[in-house]
């Protein structure tokens, strides 16, 4: 059990670095100032799913489910 919780603990260290550096990476929200004038549907608003800023919100999804669930599991009973 010391091998299993050494691996999801290296696991978790290297999750942690990733998903800084990935929420680091993404640009700020500026919400509403677009919509101000008008312009809430750009070509980027349509197709921030195939840009690089969705792949960045899509992998801090993953890398978030990713740290809670490794969290969860070196926190089992069962595992010390």
């Amino acid at each position: 059990m010391e091998i299993a919780k050494m691996i999801i603990s290296i696991l978790l260290i290297i999750d942690c670095i990733v998903l800084t550096v990935i929420v680091l990476m993404q640009e700020g929200k500026q919400a509403g100032l677009g919509t101000i004038s008008g312009m809430a549907e750009t070509y980027w608003g349509k197709n921030k799913g195939r840009s690089m800023e969705g792949a960045l919100e899509k992998l801090t999804k993953i890398l978030a489910v990713v740290f809670f669930v490794a969290a969860v599991v070196l926190n089992l009973k069962w595992l010390n």
